[in-house]
């Protein structure tokens, strides 16, 4: 049984930065940009917000905080929630990934409140799927340390309403409810055959470009220490021979018992020195731990080449299976898009799956543009999938009676009619917008 993996993070600002890293506005080494479209938010955004930044800020500014956010004070905790390796592979090849995502996001709902759950995505072109959350830390009750000052039977201060929204990241990060928060996302990964790590443990997480400095950093620090040992056994072994060399001369003939037992002395002192054959001693075990080092660095460089190699040769081997799936069957690729276009325009699961399967589905709410980037909203609409009447093995998603392009732009002419454009002005600028200029509101 693997283990389940739960890491938070304090961050200030609207952590613009990692929004780059999990939406994938700019790509990193690790991650594989033919699998970056497999990536998906778990959390729908409120209307008007487009981004996880965004997200942040429209939270801090729609819950109602009585006090002024400080400039350096922690908006958000980023959670990320995956498992062992080899255990979040067998959950992918069960075909359980989806209910796993489900379980992990109420879990962080039911933890940190579904409001204060901004953004959840789940990367799935990395090695190991895993998902990056987005937590506000906005709290009810009386504050921590006005608790604490109280029950310590000091000066009481007056009291706050202890019913409103404050922003607090310490009252949500305290060593109890950490423990508490490990516990509860263990307990609720067991079905997956995850479980928790060891309570108090000391380990700490360590990406792999620190551990490979570490490894350099004690190398170097190796080969210092026995560049120095070794320069004393060479300013020792010149000593000697100078002695030698005072012995030879005709000079010092009178004095060649003192100047011997003077070298006999210096040399023993030099050799026979505790201190000295310590050294020896710690040379060797440094040159041994080198050596080994060295045989550890190259057996992971080997072990990550392989690595690449394998992953290299499943991509190959997977995108030629594709191609020949598409080869054959290229209706399956034109349901593929029709799945993707419901899926950005803002259909739910459920609803995706009933007009997979040929179905009228009946539906209200709202759906997002592409086109106009903005979403439109819909009263006992209906929806449904067909064949194209011009074009062999392609299909088209009706809303309405029209294709989904054509319902959006009556959307759109609706909007700007009832905004008090006029009706030919709407139409010219529309017209412009199909040429390709760009349309300016």
């Amino acid at each position: 049984m693997g283990y389940a993996v739960l890491h938070l993070e304090k961050t200030a600002g609207t952590d613009s930065g990692m929004s780059a890293h999990i939406e994938r506005t700019i790509t990193p080494k690790n991650a594989d940009p033919a699998r970056t479209h497999l990536n998906r938010e778990l959390v729908r955004f409120p209307d008007g917000v487009e981004n996880r930044t965004e997200a942040i800020q429209h939270r801090l500014d729609t819950a109602n905080l009585k006090r002024k956010i400080g400039k350096n004070q922690v908006r958000a905790i980023r959670a990320l929630l995956t498992g062992s390796p080899e255990d979040m592979k067998r959950i992918q090849m069960e075909g359980r990934l989806d209910e796993w995502c489900s379980d992990n996001l109420k879990w962080l709902r039911d933890t940190f409140g579904k409001e204060n759950v901004v953004s959840a995505v789940l990367h799935m072109d990395e090695t190991t799927p895993h998902i990056h959350a987005t937590l506000i830390p906005i709290v009810t009750g009386e504050r921590r340390k006005a608790r604490t000052k109280q029950d310590n039977g000091k000066r009481k201060y007056r009291k706050k309403d202890s019913s409103a929204n404050r922003l607090c990241a310490d009252d949500v990060m305290t060593r109890v409810n950490l423990k508490a928060y490990q516990d509860s996302y263990a307990q609720c990964m067991q079905e997956y055959g995850l479980k928790r790590g060891i309570d108090g443990s000391e380990a700490k997480h360590m990406t792999n470009s620190q551990y490979y400095r570490d490894l350099l950093d004690q190398s170097e620090s190796i080969q210092k220490d026995i560049k120095n040992l070794s320069a004393e056994r060479e300013q020792a072994e010149k000593e000697l021979s100078q002695i030698k060399s005072e012995i030879k001369t005709n000079e010092l003939k009178n004095e060649v018992v003192n100047v011997t037992a003077k070298a006999v002395k210096r040399v023993s002192s030099l050799f026979d020195n505790k201190e000295v054959r310590q050294k020896e001693q710690e040379i060797k075990a440094l040159t041994d731990e080198n050596n080994n080092l060295k045989k550890e660095i190259s057996r992971l460089n080997n072990h990550i080449q392989q690595i690449e190699k394998e992953h290299k040769e499943e991509t190959e081997k997977l995108k030629s299976t594709l191609d020949k799936i598409f080869s054959l069957f290229p209706i399956i690729k034109e349901w593929l898009r029709i799945e993707g276009l419901c899926r950005i325009i803002g259909f739910g699961k459920d609803i995706i799956k009933e007009l997979l399967h040929r179905k009228t589905v009946t539906f209200s709410g709202s759906l997002y543009s592409p086109e106009f980037q903005r979403h439109f909203s819909a009263e006992h609409s209906t929806a449904k999938v067909e064949p194209h009447p011009e074009e062999r093995e392609k299909l088209r998603l009706m809303i309405d009676g029209v294709n989904d392009t054509e319902w959006f732009r009556n959307k759109r002419m609706e909007f700007l009619q009832k905004v008090g454009v006029k009706q030919r002005q709407a139409q010219q600028e529309e017209q412009r917008k199909r040429k390709g200029m760009k349309f300016k509101t």
